[in-house]
């Protein structure tokens, strides 16, 4: 069970600290800002963990400039000839104003965007994100049901969602896993390596050396995958995984 969360201060680096019912001690730093996180067990005392951070100091400073020097893209406007992405590939917009119902059509390099004159900015980024989410839910099972084999697991069910802090997650009493809608705009690899990553939280439920071996096993470029995904570019609301 989870306690209070706590922090630590390294110069101008704060370090949240969350004390969790795990074995091993996890850090990370987190996009779009370099926001760092300890999840430790409840047996190391604060000025343990104090130590621990100290010592990967430069890893953090590493990742931190990592992280904020990677491209962003500028908050959408829903406008034509804006660019946007699907499947990792790179589409211009075209609005085209129209009295019938909203609707998307992809084309070869377009995304024509069919919506009424007087639409707004919500509506329309509304439309695009019901968009993603279909595409989406069309993609999705067929993985789900290939993995599952391969896997020996069984997904009860699976949900699409915006995600603050992660590309997916796992409720593994219930057997469900979650997908970030943003991955609709990742390349299609990027997107199985998340389902399978989540998938496999139904055999090893921490990131420990079981799971990284069973990631190397059934997905043998995983780490490639993962590379892409944060390597892509980021809008101005995104993060890492």
């Amino acid at each position: 069970m989870n306690i209070e969360k706590q922090q630590i201060k390294l110069g101008d680096i704060s370090i949240d600290v969350i004390y969790k019912n795990i074995k091993n001690i996890h850090l990370s730093v987190h996009p779009p800002t370099g926001r760092v996180r300890i999840a430790s067990p409840t047996r190391f005392k604060l000025d343990s963990l104090r130590v621990y951070a100290i010592s990967k100091l430069n890893w953090i400073k590493k990742q931190q400039h990592k992280i904020q020097s990677q491209d962003r893209e500028a908050p959408r406007e829903y406008i034509t000839r804006e660019t946007h992405y699907y499947l990792g590939k790179r589409f211009l917009l075209n609005v085209i104003i129209t009295n019938s119902t909203p609707k998307i059509i992809l084309n070869h390099s377009t995304i024509e965007l069919h919506v009424r004159e007087n639409s707004t900015l919500l509506q329309r980024k509304t439309l695009m994100n019901e968009w993603y989410r279909e595409s989406l839910k069309e993609i999705i099972p067929e993985y789900i049901e290939r993995w599952e084999k391969i896997l020996n697991v069984k997904v009860n069910e699976y949900g699409i969602k915006k995600m603050k802090t992660r590309w997916g997650t796992c409720n593994i009493k219930d057997q469900r896993i979650w997908i970030n809608l943003e991955l609709a705009k990742k390349p299609i690899q990027c997107l199985e390596y998340i389902i399978v990553h989540e998938m496999i939280h139904l055999i090893e439920r921490t990131h420990n050396e079981r799971f990284l071996a069973l990631m190397k096993k059934f997905l043998p470029q995983w780490k490639l995958y993962k590379e892409e995904l944060n390597r892509f570019p980021l809008n101005h609301e995104e993060w890492d995984y």
